[in-house]
Parts: C-alpha cells; sequence; structure tokens
C-alpha cells in the first residue's frame, strides 16, 4: 500500500483543460481527507498552464514530455500513467469522465488490477473510506458505492466538483518518454471556430425535433450567443444529421452538468435526460405540456418555440 493520490491531467493543444483542474482539487480534496500525499501527472509536449494546478492544492506535478505524445494515445497513455502509478504507490487515480478519461481510465485500472467507479457526483470520505455517489437507471437514481480493491480509480462529471483553490508551492519535474508506444494515436482534432464545448460549457442551449427543420436551429444559435452559451442537441436531430455528434447531450452523447441548461423543442426521452438532469437549472420549452421535459425543469414554458425563442433572444439582448 501506498499513501499517494494521483490526478490525471488533461490537456489539448498544450494546455490543460478545465476538467483538469477539477480532478486536481478533487484529488488534493481527497487527500487532505485521508491525510495522504497527492501527486499530479500530465503527459503530452510542450504545456503552457501546468503551474496553475498549484492553485488547487496539488504542488506536486510530473510532466511526461515527447513531440509524439502531443495528441492523445491510448497505448501510450495507458504505459506511462500505470507505470507512474506503480512507481509512486498510488492508492487512488482521479480522471474527469471525459472522452479522454472515459478511454484512458478503464485500461489504466485493468493495468493496475484496479477497481474504478465512472461519472461520479460526489466523492465523500467516511471512516477512513472513499464514498462515491454515481447516477444509475439512465439518471433516474443514485448509488452509493466503495471499491474494495488495493487500489481505487475514479472518474468525475465534469462541472459537478468546482475547483476549489487552495494555493501551493509548485513543483514540475519533466520526464522525456523514448519510444513511446503510440500504435494507436488521435492523429488530429477538428473543432468549430468559437464554439464552446457542450461538456465544459456553463450554459447549454439545446435543441430537438420540435424545430422541424436543420435551418430553424438558428434560434437555438442565436439564443446560444445572446447568453454566451454552447449549442447542444437531442440524438434525434443529431441522427438525422442536422447536427454534428459533438454537441449531442445524452447517454449516447455528452454528459453535461451546466449551471443552465436550456431545452428548446426537445420532449425528455428518457436518454436525454440521462445526460443533463444534473444542470444546477433546467429550463424547458416545448408545446406539449405533458411532453417527460418539464419533469426535470425548474422552470417550464408550455407553448411554440418559434414564437417564444425569438422574443427570449431579444430579451437578453436588451439586458446587455
Amino acid at each position: 500500500m501506498g499513501n499517494t493520490i494521483l490526478a490525471i491531467l488533461e490537456q489539448r493543444e498544450g494546455k490543460l483543460k478545465k476538467s483538469a483542474f477539477e480532478a486536481a482539487s478533487v484529488a488534493a480534496k481527497l487527500a487532505k481527507d485521508l491525510n495522504l500525499n497527492v501527486q499530479a501527472v500530465a503527459i503530452g509536449s510542450e504545456i503552457s498552464n501546468l503551474d496553475e494546478v498549484a492553485k488547487y492544492g496539488v504542488g506536486n506535478i510530473t510532466h511526461f514530455k515527447n513531440d509524439s505524445l502531443a495528441n492523445y494515445s491510448s497505448s501510450a497513455y495507458t504505459a506511462v500513467v500505470t507505470e507512474f502509478a506503480r512507481e509512486i504507490s498510488a492508492d487512488y487515480l482521479v480522471f474527469a469522465n471525459t472522452s479522454f478519461g472515459k478511454d484512458l481510465a478503464p485500461r489504466v485500472s485493468v493495468k493496475l488490477d484496479a477497481g474504478c467507479l465512472f461519472d461520479c457526483v460526489k466523492l465523500e470520505v467516511s471512516s477512513g473510506e472513499v464514498i462515491a455517489t454515481r447516477p444509475i437507471y439512465a439518471g433516474k437514481a443514485l448509488m452509493d458505492a466503495k471499491l474494495k480493491s488495493a487500489v481505487k480509480v475514479f472518474t468525475i462529471r465534469p462541472n459537478v466538483f468546482k475547483p476549489v483553490e487552495e494555493s501551493v508551492t509548485v513543483e514540475i519535474s519533466t520526464k522525456d518518454v523514448d519510444a513511446p508506444d503510440t500504435s494507436t494515436k488521435v492523429v488530429e482534432f477538428k473543432k468549430a471556430e468559437g464554439k464552446l464545448d457542450v461538456a465544459e460549457a456553463d450554459i447549454i442551449v439545446s435543441g430537438g425535433r420540435g424545430l422541424k427543420t436543420p435551418e430553424d436551429f438558428k434560434m437555438v444559435e442565436e439564443l446560444a450567443d445572446a447568453l454566451g452559451a454552447a449549442v447542444g442537441a437531442s440524438r434525434a436531430v443529431v441522427d438525422a444529421g442536422w447536427r454534428p455528434h459533438r454537441e449531442q447531450v445524452g447517454q449516447t452523447g455528452k454528459t453535461v452538468s451546466p449551471s443552465l441548461y436550456v431545452a428548446c423543442g426537445i420532449s425528455g426521452a428518457i436518454q436525454h435526460l440521462a445526460g443533463m438532469s444534473s444542470s444546477k437549472y433546467i429550463v424547458a420549452i416545448n408545446k406539449d405540456k405533458d411532453a417527460p421535459i418539464f419533469g426535470v425543469a425548474d422552470y417550464g414554458i408550455a407553448g411554440d418555440v418559434f414564437e417564444i425563442l425569438p422574443e427570449l433572444t431579444e430579451a437578453i439582448k436588451s439586458l446587455n
């Protein structure tokens, strides 16, 4: 048994993502509650903001560096994280439940013979053990669980664990990775310039089949622009080819937890609710007053989305 909690930091294009600071903050809190050491590991080429991790309670950071690791490689990243976790005898590993974490965490868990709990929305220490709370049954219930394995792996839902600032002295160690196994790797990222990622956005405006045509999604985009929000979509419109898959919210898309989620013309199929029901505030706009989306909404407008969205957008613009 070791005495260390390890946060695995995700970077994209040489910069740590917001979810990396959430993972670091969670690891730091668990370390304090369990009276353990905390470290963080990042993999890539040049990473410009590694020192920012120290603002969230983690000062011991190891950067495994190689130009061929600038983009994610499941084979190489698994080998690096596994070897380092063994080297420092890590008891706990914390990943963000992003596409990166959902792919890497199970691979590392198998190598370490560790138990793994995904998509945790709460991690608390009780009697010296970490109790994880995670959604089950497509988000209809929450389950408390604990791992019995010697090494324990957790992935945390983005935007649920807000990073808590607690500055510490930073010490960054850089280690070169010789001939990494890049038999599997991401070749390139393609993204819509200027558009927010729904997985990390604090406000999301989503549209569904109630908008009738892909051209009518312009109303959703205009409201999102007025709010400074990301644009989301239901599975139905993504399957129909109206919107790209990167915008899909739901069980087969991205799980989101923004402060504000505005559902426009979305009926609220269980798969969609599973991906957004943990939002802090939910506003639903639908002409069917009996639509399931109203069952989870904090505020509901039963009316024609084609009439309501333009007026709502203008009202928001008038406040700016």
